[in-house]
């Protein structure tokens, strides 16, 4: 069995209904020119007093003009009362203090300790665990969930326990898992790039994460009880609003060796083609503008020795690419499904030989039966979304396991997106390919007619990610400074409105805590004549930070989500331990928030509002 035909795969092993290839051989409009970089974020005007000011078009439109007054604290804290105010204050001060973030983990085992469990779970409920986490399970998160709708803020429910594992124990989860039983036997002996290979002092992934939960394979049982956490995540989002959505990790549904190894199948495949556009004197143009003359294609790959002629005939022939003369490099994509004709086993090429060469000697029986499994629970997991009504978001994880992600993820776009958009990938804008994963996928849904769901965000494995490409040997993936992936965020968002003003079948998720990334989204929208009861552009912030900015934005009309986390105090420690982490670079890099609760806190003694209760 081969990775390599991954769409046929899912289609086979799964209960179908899937509408099957929709490849339109017409090509669709050539891209805008790219706009020049932005020079810094563009800045919407707000009125001080009104938190909503609307203004109309210039003659001939229908659409207002929003603006909305991040400085407006009676708005923006009205769902709040004093003791939460008091409690956001407190907890985001401690943030700052460096000792105790560094040992926050040991400071909570010793409060533990010292005042038993039960003291300690009150304690953490009135700072901490009360200020981030929703409650315990789907019936005490409820009521925070109806207070936030009331204020126009909708959820999206993230089950956050984890595994409280030492370092020791996370690597060798991680060595067991993710190393095959080909490579086990005869170490070395393959084709693999040390990229995609298991290194063991990158085995414990939380190591420089801070704002992602991390899951370490088991077994396929483990498997399965998290499959289950999440369909009553989806279950649970379906039950509290009639537009939820939930979020998954795919590390959670199986053998991460898949993912390394699919993964390294696609960026091969994909340094394939560009290795055969310089061949052609086009590997200066954008990945979409490349198109490889046909004739010529077939002759490259006949001298290389990648298959005989009649054969490579047939597998442009029996995709009906090309039609046109030329290949790009979602068509060259599409090949991936049908390559298998030449081999049962896994096949890359060999850029240095131009041959075909398998990844590894072979799969175990049980190994193939871990994918298909894989590829079943998601689809398990995508079903029950479109039945409960829900949005799918499928998380981002490390540059090694990404390519695979993305290509599951977007597999399913292709089979349940075709009338709505139920999933919604993630694209990590701290990456230098950021703008080209999101053009080449746009431009996939345009061709084949369904809805392109997207979540952006910036990134959370940064540091991670550049220490390990550092000691391992690789390129760093991620952009040099954080204006750079500033401007990557911006272009990739840019291209998507773009993309809704023209077809209105994209939809993205603003996943920021950056007031200025979304002051630029509105300046945008406005531009563009993109109103927010569309419901096109969604806005995202994590439950317990940046009120400031979820909060107007729901009053004003826009769709907005928390990211709300949920499970048992002592075993959301883990996600607690690293919103401190993570608090404390937010919190240092900016007074505003902190600022704006002192302020609000102070309005309300000088107006008599000591006992202020939210009204809904």
């Amino acid at each position: 069995m081969s990775y390599m035909r991954l769409a046929a795969f899912v289609r086979r092993n799964v209960n179908k209904i899937s509408p099957g290839k929709y490849r339109s051989t017409v090509a669709s409009t050539k891209l805008k020119e790219e706009k020049e970089q932005l020079d810094g974020c563009a800045v919407v005007e707000a009125e001080p007093v009104e938190l909503i000011r609307q203004t109309k078009n210039s003659p001939g439109t229908h659409t207002q003009h929003i603006h909305v007054d991040f400085d407006n604290t009676q708005e923006a804290y009205k769902s709040k009362d004093n003791i939460e105010l008091l409690r956001s204050l407190l907890v985001f001060k401690l943030c700052t203090f460096d000792f105790l973030v560094e040992k926050n983990k040991e400071l909570m085992d010793l409060s533990k300790k010292l005042l038993g469990n039960r003291m300690f779970e009150k304690m953490m409920k009135m700072t901490f665990y009360g200020q981030f986490v929703a409650g315990e399970d789907h019936n005490a998160i409820k009521p925070l969930i109806r207070k936030n709708q009331a204020f126009g803020v909708g959820a999206v429910l993230d089950y956050s326990v984890e595994e409280d594992l030492s370092q020791e124990e996370a690597e060798k989860k991680e060595m067991d898992s993710c190393v095959s039983e080909a490579e086990r036997e005869s170490p070395g002996d393959d084709h693999r790039e040390k990229k995609y290979k298991a290194h063991r002092q990158f085995g414990d992934r939380r190591g420089g994460v801070i704002s992602a939960r991390t899951y370490f394979y088991a077994d396929e049982a483990k498997c399965d009880n998290q499959m289950d956490t999440f369909i009553n995540c989806i279950k649970a989002s379906g039950g509290a609003s009639a537009d939820g959505f939930s979020a998954i990790k795919l590390t959670a549904l199986g053998r991460p060796q898949f993912l390394l190894q699919f993964s390294e199948v696609l960026v091969k495949w994909r340094q394939f083609f560009n290795f055969l556009a310089a061949q052609q004197g086009i590997s200066d143009m954008t990945v979409l503008e490349q198109k490889l003359e046909l004739e010529q294609l077939k002759e490259n790959l006949t001298e290389l020795g990648v298959g005989a002629k009649d054969d490579i005939d047939n597998w442009f022939t029996g995709e009906r690419i090309g039609l046109s003369g030329t290949i790009d490099f979602l068509d060259w994509n599409s090949l991936i499904n049908d390559t298998t004709k030449i081999s049962n086993l896994l096949m890359v090429p060999n850029l240095k030989t131009g041959q075909l060469e398998p990844l590894l000697r072979s799969f175990t029986a049980e190994e193939e039966r871990q994918m298909k499994r894989m590829l079943q629970r998601v689809d398990i997991l995508a079903r029950h979304a479109l039945e409960n009504g829900v949005r799918l978001m499928v998380d981002a994880e490390q540059t090694y396991f990404q390519p695979a992600i993305s290509r599951l993820t977007l597999e399913m776009q292709r089979i349940f997106n075709r009338e709505k958009p139920i999933i919604f990938n993630t694209y990590q804008c701290y990456l230098k390919d950021a703008y080209d994963n999101v053009s080449v996928d746009v431009e996939l849904s345009r061709r084949e007619g369904w809805y392109f769901g997207a979540k952006l965000v910036r990134g959370a494995y940064m540091y991670q990610e550049r220490a390990r490409a550092k000691e391992i040997g690789y390129e760093d993936p991620i952009n040099p400074d954080y204006e750079a992936t500033n401007k990557m965020y911006h272009k990739c968002l840019e291209y998507v409105l773009e993309e809704i003003d023209h077809s209105r079948k994209a939809n993205v998720m603003v996943a920021t805590h950056n007031e200025d990334t979304v002051k630029f989204t509105l300046e945008k929208m406005n531009e563009m004549g993109l109103s927010p009861t569309e419901n096109k552009v969604y806005f995202g912030q994590l439950l317990g930070m940046c009120d400031q900015i979820s909060f107007p934005l729901g009053q004003a009309g826009f769709p907005v989500y928390k990211y709300v986390p949920y499970g048992p105090v002592n075993e959301v420690i883990p996600y607690l331990s690293r919103r401190a982490q993570e608090n404390r670079g937010f919190m240092k890099g900016s007074q505003r928030e902190r600022h704006l609760l002192s302020k609000e806190l102070k309005r309300r003694l000088l107006s008599g509002q000591m006992f202020y209760k939210p009204v809904y």
